[in-house]
């Protein structure tokens, strides 16, 4: 089983960067925080709280997640586009720090990778928890103000001042949170993506690639 581990913060380029390095290699892509946003999303659409630990471990051990390339699909609702809203974007990290919810999602994307025979898998814990023992471990990164940039253009309503402040209230949450925080695995090679184009960061992974087959 093949599997490709990229992880980083928000605006770094992962979902890009994975989905092209996927195509590239003929292989499959999960976007894993798709997945703790649909959760989220299912615990704020059943009108429930998602910093109640008990009630949101629930919602993900029983809802109907299917993570497509263009569309996510969350108890057979559509909410590809609610998913990347405001809202939901509030919501994530309560949900994403509870250790329950993260062992539930985990087990899922195992299984998935075991489903389709290997992946591109990105996120935020995939080379330290999910596949530690994954054939390459890419850890993407990039300045404040391009990732801050990025993200600004993929969320319409959302204004440059107000997207920079939602990534370095994200980044503080994600890196010291007890359950799986966000940090480099040891064996991680880290790509700074500021200034580079899709191809660019495509073309230093499979080299990344080809390096350790020959090796």
């Amino acid at each position: 089983m093949r599997v490709i581990a990229i992880d980083g913060p928000a605006g770094s380029g992962k979902s890009t960067v994975a989905r092209a390095l996927a195509k590239h290699l003929g292989l499959k892509y999960l976007d894993t925080g798709a997945m703790y946003r649909a959760v989220a999303f299912a615990v704020l659409r059943a009108g429930g709280d998602p910093d109640d630990a008990e009630s949101t471990t629930a919602t993900a051990r029983l809802v109907d997640l299917d993570i497509g390339l263009e569309r996510v699909m969350v108890d057979g609702v559509d909410a590809t586009v609610e998913i990347r809203g405001p809202e939901v974007s509030r919501a994530v990290s309560a949900v994403a720090a509870n250790p329950e919810v993260r062992k539930e999602l985990v087990s899922r994307q195992r299984e998935w990778a075991v489903r389709q025979g290997g992946g591109v898998l990105e996120g935020r814990d995939i080379g330290t928890v999910v596949f530690p023992d994954a054939e390459l471990k890419v850890y993407l990164t990039a300045d404040p103000e391009e990732r801050a940039r990025r993200r600004a253009k993929e969320v319409t309503d959302l204004d440059y001042e107000q997207v920079a402040a939602d990534i370095a209230r994200r980044d503080a949450l994600d890196t010291t949170r007890a359950a799986d925080p966000l940090v480099e695995a040891a064996d991680a090679t880290v790509v700074d993506t500021t200034g580079l184009g899709i191809d660019e960061v495509v073309a230093t992974i499979t080299a990344l690639l080809d390096e350790g087959a020959s090796s």
